[in-house]
């Protein structure tokens, strides 16, 4: 009999390191940076295969309905999503996902993964997965190692008891080593990067918890106990979830356990934790120089060139160990040597209040999507993309009226008492002050130009009368 292994899959956090691609509204994790789809499909996908039962997701309510979205498009139905109502760190999160699944089987086998790690031969790693499930049912907590090819001073290690054994023994976990330090460990055998994927029983976790943790295990208790069903999500008791210590799973659990044993996985694998690493990961030619999108290169070398408009032309020429990334909002050109310092740049940005530090240039809603064309001090253009059955809510604006303009599919619009089919090539006014809808009721997703106009063209100029997705007075979209 196979044994079913969930997948816990956390998709909550953000990072500065990939920006302007990555940012706090849009993270990594779903942006399409490399191979099929985004990070956080592609570590669905790894483990939508048997012996994998549905995944359990753990992210916040922010990203709930892009998860949802990508996770309709590559046709993956999550067991649970749970929403944090606030970042709490991986230790909180596990710890609530191993309650829940905890709930339906004690002794469930729980794979714990980031969404944002790149990993090419998934039938290997499956593979790899396997050889921990008994020492997994046998009450230990499997870690999984990478074996270095380099001597990387940006990842932890893991220090293995001896090197003999399929799984084996975790003697301690390396903090990031210095240059010469890492070239000493890739020598020998036995230190493999830290991956931070574990393998444990739902049963096993909890008892850690007890052990190491108990007064976080009792919040994260009444956090799970407190949850509210909310569209099909399990919404964590926020009261409850706040009062949680803020810390990592290693700090909290790993480090102090002494049932951890390790497997090495010898496949591709990144975190794709900044630009240089998705450079060595994006294919690049003899003289180095990797390029995406409408992107040209001219006697370059050791250079990434990127765009993610098809429209916006971005040429390097002579250039030497450059990143130039071009968005249609912002623009990035850096030295490959310095790179590491775009977390300090984001927050010097994030301290002037520039808007491009922490938004994307598409604002997700559960709904679909928008993005501003552009926008002055009386008007605003938008280009809106409305998934299949989608509606937005029953709404109406104080300072504001709106003229749209479909482009691709059909929208059943309502104004006031009036509902009407709108086509391609076709436009309908919305009145300041009208109660209006749009339902996109085909099989393609509707697009149209939104024009504004008004004294006010804020997102929370809003009035919401009905709305399937259960948002409140003055929630954007």
């Amino acid at each position: 009999m196979t044994t079913l292994i969930t997948p816990v899959i956390l998709c909550g956090g953000s990072g500065t390191r990939l920006w302007p691609l990555s940012r706090k509204s849009y993270p990594k994790q779903f942006v399409d940076l490399v191979g099929e789809g985004s990070l956080f499909q592609q570590s669905v996908a790894r483990v939508s295969a048997p012996p994998f039962a549905a995944p359990v997701l753990v992210t916040n309510a922010d990203f709930r309905f892009i998860a949802t979205q990508q996770l309709n498009e590559i046709d993956v139905d999550p067991g649970k999503i749970l929403i944090e109502p606030s970042a709490r760190n991986t230790a909180p999160a596990l710890l609530s996902a191993a309650l829940a699944v905890y709930r339906d089987d004690p002794d469930s086998l729980i794979l714990a993964a980031p969404s944002d790690h790149y990993i090419t031969e998934s039938q290997g790693f499956r593979e790899i997965v396997q050889r921990g499930i008994e020492a997994a049912l046998d009450g230990r907590i499997v870690t999984f190692g990478i074996v270095p090819d380099r001597p990387e001073t940006g990842y932890g290690y893991l220090e293995l008891a001896h090197s003999n054994s399929a799984v084996a023994p975790l003697q301690r976990f390396v903090e990031k080593p210095d240059a010469a330090r890492a070239q000493a460990m890739l020598a020998e055998s036995r230190y493999l990067w830290n991956s931070g994927i574990y393998l444990y029983t739902a049963a096993t976790l909890i008892r850690a918890f007890e052990t190491h943790a108990p007064a976080l295990l009792t919040q994260v208790r009444a956090a799970v106990d407190a949850a509210k069903a909310d569209l099909g999500f399990l919404r964590l008791d926020a009261a409850a979830w706040d009062a949680c210590e803020d810390i990592s799973v290693d700090f909290a659990i790993m480090e102090k356990a002494d049932n951890l044993s390790v497997v090495a996985f010898d496949g591709d694998w990144s975190d794709l934790g900044g630009w240089e690493a998705l450079h060595q990961h994006s294919g690049a030619d003899a003289k180095g120089v990797a390029l995406h999108g409408a992107a040209r290169a001219i006697d370059c070398q050791n250079t990434l060139l990127r765009t993610e408009s098809d429209t916006q032309q971005l040429v390097g020429l002579g250039l030497d160990n450059i990143v130039a990334v071009a968005m249609p909002d912002a623009v990035l050109v850096a030295d490959r040597s310095r790179v590491a310092e775009l977390g300090d740049v984001v927050k010097q940005m994030r301290k002037e209040g520039v808007l491009q530090a922490d938004s994307f240039p598409k604002d997700h809603r559960p709904w679909g999507y928008f993005e501003t064309l552009t926008l002055s001090a009386r008007f605003q253009v938008k280009r809106i993309v409305v998934h299949p059955g989608a509606a937005l809510s029953l709404q109406s604006h104080f300072h504001r009226a709106e003229h749209w303009i479909v482009v691709v599919g059909t929208a059943e619009v309502t104004v006031d008492e009036e509902v009407t089919l709108v086509c391609e090539n076709q436009s309908v006014y919305i009145p300041l002050g009208a109660v209006h809808r749009m339902i996109n009721p085909g099989k393609v997703p509707l697009e149209l130009i939104e024009v504004q106009t008004g004294a006010y063209l804020g997102e929370d100029d809003i009035v919401r009368y009905e709305d399937v997705y259960a948002r409140g007075q003055g929630a954007k979209g």
